[in-house]
């Protein structure tokens, strides 16, 4: 059975669905379908996760004679774990990083997590910001968020990307690292996927249906929304007994298509824009060295 050789270990909101479906196009490329196994990073837990080893491989059970197979999981790049895992099973593996404006990012993850996943109840992103601390503690959860899954909950972390950068240089060596910055692969789709696929080391011409995805989307029913993301343990035991794991999360996947509608965000307030980049130009400035590209302009425009 094949095994990935190459991720896009995230991070979140910053293209990685686009790109995964423009990979999937390729002919020498295989994609793992689905939604995000998460299959490494032992140390982030959620009832979503896929962790039998059985479960994770049959993932890829599709696969011929493809040059490449593939996976996507935000969440690894996140993890202090993950990247050591990644490199103990797959010892040549290739990883895909996308980075965004942090202030972009955490501004879009409150969206998607308000409208999609569920995993937000508080409607105001600078409300949901200054509850951070609140939440570190166990306090002003989120509805049906397990006591594991409080990592989840909150938002500032996910946009330190240094340290979480530095992992998988230092375990995988830059030459076997890919970075792509958001805004590079907004203003030339086509040249970012053409470097993409010359590091993944299969045929650079190959051109897909570029479109945008994953665009801002909100929930037609939390009801139904919340019942997807956390269903009643009785529900999920029954399908679990009834229904292969892959079919389940297929399923679950087009319940979220079907209950999604797609909005424009409002702009983020100017004020807090402003006291967001005041915060993470440090951060920034640390990522900037560490890729040896200025993107100091985060933080001043």
């Amino acid at each position: 059975m094949r095994k990935p050789d190459f991720f896009i270990v995230g991070a979140p909101r910053c293209g990685t669905t686009a790109m995964k479906v423009f990979l999937w196009e390729h002919p020498e490329i295989f994609m793992a379908a689905g939604r995000e196994p998460h299959f490494f990073g032992t140390d982030l837990h959620s009832p979503m996760f896929i962790r039998d080893e059985r479960t994770y491989l049959s993932l890829f059970a599709r696969a011929n004679n493809e040059k490449r197979v593939g996976e996507k999981s935000v969440l690894y790049l996140y993890s202090r774990h993950a990247a050591s895992e990644i490199k103990e099973f797959q010892l040549s593996a290739s990883i895909i990083i996308m980075l965004r404006n942090p202030v972009d990012m955490l501004y879009s993850l409150h969206g998607h997590r308000l409208h999609i996943t569920g995993r937000e109840d508080i409607l105001d992103f600078e409300t949901a910001l200054e509850a951070e601390e609140d939440r570190k503690r166990g306090l002003r959860i989120p509805a049906g968020t397990s006591p594991r899954e409080i990592w989840l909950v909150p938002y500032r972390d996910r946009a330190r990307y240094t340290q979480q950068v530095r992992r998988f240089l230092d375990t995988f060596g830059r030459e076997n690292v890919h970075i792509i910055i958001f805004d590079d692969f907004v203003r030339e789709p086509a040249g970012v996927y053409r470097e993409t696929l010359r590091f993944l080391e299969v045929n650079p011409e190959f051109q897909p249906h570029f479109q945008q995805i994953n665009a801002n989307r909100r929930v037609r029913s939390r009801r139904l929304s919340n019942f997807i993301t956390n269903p009643p343990q009785l529900a999920r035991s029954f399908v679990q007994a009834v229904m292969p794991f892959s079919p389940i999360r297929k399923m679950l996947w087009s319940l979220v298509n079907l209950n999604s509608s797609y909005f424009p965000r409002p702009t983020l307030s100017p004020e807090i824009r402003k006291r967001l980049q005041v915060e993470f130009l440090p951060e920034v400035e640390q990522l900037s060295e560490l890729l040896g590209r200025d993107l100091t302009h985060w933080c001043r425009t």
